[in-house]
């Protein structure tokens, strides 16, 4: 299975995969990327099952026929995080982009994945609603993963987008906060599918673990997940159409902490 490394750096899949391995008897190798390298992974036939949450991408993937059996898990929303003084005053923003347009105008130093991530495309995509970038000097762009990535942030009392999940899992070793959350522009959904063309053995395993989380024992392994104490994954409503990557959940689950 290749995933994001934001599902992996928050714990979730060392903590729930091993009931579905005992369960199934099928072994999960996980390789964590980011969503973009995922899909790649998937479409050149290097895993059978993908877990993301970039729907562009996975749109493209869909419409492109290189995946399949593609459904809606979970999701969370994006922080915006950053020193605790905030000297840039983003948590008196009235949107998300407007968080970000105070970074620029008072000289906030923003850390980027830099990747082809879910949270580097949701990232571009605010900036683009901000209708302003930071100047050269002032983006720093890691090129590495969530927990890598945060941890620049808080070394060099920066500004950054994080997913929930993993922010949670490493916020007590970081001098950040999460400054600015909430809003249709931050939320996050996860989806897990298939490589198509699959047949035989690899096929009926990987629709065993997409059944797992989608229907079976995932669901109530991801919504008792916690890290650090909070509770950072909601599964997806049942009822609510998940087959597609522009589904969201209902605004009162979406809003629900």
């Amino acid at each position: 299975m290749a995933t994001t490394t934001s599902v992996e750096n928050s714990g979730l899949l060392a903590a729930v995969l091993p009931a579905f391995e005992q369960q199934s008897h099928i072994r999960v190798e996980v390789v964590a990327v980011g969503s973009g390298q995922a899909l790649n992974l998937v479409k050149r036939g290097e895993a059978s099952v993908g877990l993301t949450h970039d729907p562009d991408a996975e749109a493209a993937a869909l419409a492109a026929g290189t995946i399949t059996d593609y459904q809606k898990i979970m999701f969370n929303d994006f922080v915006i995080v950053g020193p605790t003084n905030d000297p840039a005053g983003i948590a008196r923003s009235s949107d998300a982009a407007g968080a970000f347009v105070r970074i620029v105008n008072n000289d906030g130093l923003f850390v980027s994945r830099g990747d082809a991530s879910g949270t580097y495309s949701r990232e571009q995509a605010l900036w683009a609603l901000a209708k302003c970038r930071p100047a050269q000097n002032r983006l720093l762009e890691t090129g590495q993963g969530m927990g890598g990535t945060l941890r620049v942030a808080s070394e060099r009392s920066a500004y950054t987008l994080s997913d929930r999940a993993t922010f949670e899992q490493f916020r007590s070793g970081l001098r950040l906060a999460s400054l600015y959350e909430g809003g249709p522009a931050l939320l996050n959904t996860y989806a897990i599918f298939v490589r198509a063309g699959l047949t035989g053995a690899g096929q009926a395993e990987a629709a065993a673990l997409t059944r797992w989380f989608a229907d079976g024992e995932g669901r109530r392994q991801i919504s008792s997940f916690v890290a650090r104490g909070q509770s950072v994954f909601k599964i997806w409503p049942p009822g609510v159409s998940r087959g597609r990557p522009s589904d969201l959940p209902p605004r009162e689950f979406a809003n629900a902490r």
